[in-house]
C-alpha cells in the first residue's frame, strides 16, 4: 500500500507541485490549507508523514508541531520561506524531522520524504547490525564497536555516540544533546558538545582514517549518516558513498 502524505500548505500552487511530485513517486496525498485542519486529519486519518508549512494563516507551523507532539510521533517535514538559523533550530527542537527552505525543488522534497520514512521503518536492532551500520551497540554493557573494533569511550563520548546511533539521519541540535546527556546542562556550554564530538571523531578515524560517519550541520548540530556499508568501509558497497 502506498504511503500517505499530508500536506498542510496555504499556497495552492505550491501544494499542487508537491502533490504532483509525490504522486509521481507513488505516494498518496491529502492537502489542507489550515493548521487546525492538519491536526484533525493527522489524528483522524492514517497518515504516514506531514509536510508542514510554517507560515499558515491560522496557526503557524511551529504551533501545529508543538500540539501534534503532545500525542503523536508522526514525522514532520517543515516548509519555510525563512532561511534563518533560529527557525531551523526551533523546528528541529520541537520535533521536526527535516526542513526545506522555499523556493525548493519538489523532487528534492519527495526524496527527503522517502528518506524520513525509510529511517522510520528501520527496526531499532537493525541500526546495530553490521549490515545496516558500521556500529554495533550493546546498551546493557554501554559498549560500542566500530567496524568490529571496540571503542574506548568516556561517559559523555559514549552517551553522545549512542544517541546518534539510536536515530541515524536525525539532526540533533546542540541544545538537545546537552539536555539528553549532561546532568546539569544549564551550567555547561554548548561548545562542550563540539569538543566531545571532536574526540569521538578522533577515535573513529583511528580505526578508519578516511571515513566520517558523523555529519556536522553548521550552526545547528550533528547527525549520524544513515547509509549502510558506505564507501571505504571493509566489505562495503563499492558504489556507495559517505556523506560529508
Amino acid at each position: 500500500m502506498s504511503r500517505h502524505i499530508l500536506i498542510v500548505e496555504d499556497e495552492q500552487a505550491i501544494a499542487d507541485t508537491l502533490i504532483y511530485a509525490l504522486q509521481t513517486e507513488g505516494f498518496r496525498t491529502t492537502h489542507c490549507l489550515l493548521g487546525r485542519q492538519g491536526l484533525e486529519l493527522a489524528t483522524a486519518d492514517a497518515v504516514d508523514l506531514m509536510i508542514l508549512d510554517i507560515g499558515l494563516p491560522d496557526l503557524n507551523g511551529f504551533d501545529v508541531c508543538r500540539e501534534l507532539r503532545r500525542t503523536s510521533e508522526l514525522p514532520v517535514l517543515f516548509l519555510t520561506a525563512r532561511g534563518d538559523e533560529i527557525d531551523r533550530i526551533l523546528g528541529l527542537e520541537l520535533g521536526g524531522d527535516d526542513y526545506v527552505v522555499k523556493p525548493f525543488s519538489p523532487r528534492e522534497v519527495a526524496v527527503r520524504v522517502r528518506r524520513i520514512l525509510q529511517r522510520q521503518q528501520m527496526a531499532p536492532d537493525q541500526a546495530s547490525t553490521a549490515n545496516a551500520s558500521p556500529f554495533e551497540h550493546d546498551p546493557a554493557r554501554r559498549a560500542i564497536r566500530y567496524l568490529a573494533q571496540p571503542l574506548e569511550l568516556t561517559r559523555y563520548e559514549y552517551d553522545l555516540l549512542a544517541t546518534l546511533i539510536g536515530a541515524p539521519g536525525r539532526v540533533f541540535t546542540r541544545a538537545q544533546l546537552m539536555q539528553k546527556i549532561w546532568a546539569h546542562p544549564e551550567h555547561s556550554l554548548e561548545r562542550t558538545v563540539d569538543t566531545h564530538i571532536k574526540t569521538v571523531r578522533a577515535k573513529l578515524r583511528a580505526i578508519h582514517p578516511d571515513a566520517d560517519p558523523i555529519r556536522t550541520h553548521r550552526g545547528i548540530g550533528y547527525s549520524l549518516e544513515p547509509i549502510a556499508n558506505p564507501k571505504g568501509y571493509p566489505n562495503g558497497d563499492p558504489n556507495g558513498d559517505l556523506g560529508r
